[in-house]
């Protein structure tokens, strides 16, 4: 007897969000599964940032539905199962490196193995655990959240523009972080200006066009 298939970690149905009753994005239909990557392209304005923003639950959709691993998420669970990568680094100016990733984990959880310290030297941090983050430059704090994202026990990756503000190494590190957490059975949608070199996974293309 076979087992019923698992439902994909995210599935948006109709999806559409309006702004000031003008449509910035929508209806869009799409899956995202264990396993794959989407990349979400497309110009200023089309609408990228919405659509993480929607599904990271901090702007509510016009219309359709979210699903996250086969329901429509509750707080707690979206809490649980999404990571969220904004422009923002979300960091707290006279907090050090490490005091930022120990409060972020006290909200967000944390994989119980992977040490802080760890996680940094991961991001090529290693060294400037102490260090305040208003002394950080922009390529060191995306540096920073993506440690807290590697520290992250959630399954669904959702990152806005990751590679801004990184050099050719860091942008290498993304994919990296990206094909270890898609080996691992997570799922990560990016949304990108152009075209980097996506992870050598399952990786689809959604591509918004902004409203006329």
């Amino acid at each position: 007897m076979s087992l019923p298939p698992h439902p994909p970690l995210l599935r948006a149905r109709d999806l559409g969000y309006s702004r000031n009753d003008a449509p910035v994005f929508g209806p869009l239909d799409f899956s995202l599964d264990a396993g794959e990557a989407l990349l979400v392209q497309g110009g200023n304005g089309a609408g990228k940032t919405t659509l993480l923003r929607v599904l990271a639950g901090l702007l509510h959709a016009e219309t359709g539905t979210i699903e996250i691993e086969g329901r429509e998420p509750e707080p707690a669970q979206r809490a649980r199962a999404v990571a969220y990568l904004g422009h923002l680094p979300a960091l707290k100016a006279d907090l050090s490196a490490r005091q930022n990733l120990d409060f972020l984990c006290g909200l967000h959880g944390r994989r119980p193995s992977v040490p802080i310290d760890a996680a940094m030297a991961v991001v090529g941090l290693a060294g400037y655990e102490d260090a305040l983050a208003r002394q950080l430059s922009a390529g060191q704090k995306k540096r920073l959240s993506l440690a807290r994202l590697w520290l992250s026990p959630a399954p669904l990756w959702l990152l806005d523009e990751p590679y801004a503000n990184l050099d050719l190494e860091g942008i290498e590190l993304v994919n990296r972080m990206i094909s270890v957490h898609l080996r691992d059975g997570g799922a990560t949608l990016v949304t990108t200006h152009g075209a980097y070199a996506a992870p050598p996974v399952r990786t689809r293309l959604l591509e918004l066009r902004a409203a006329a």
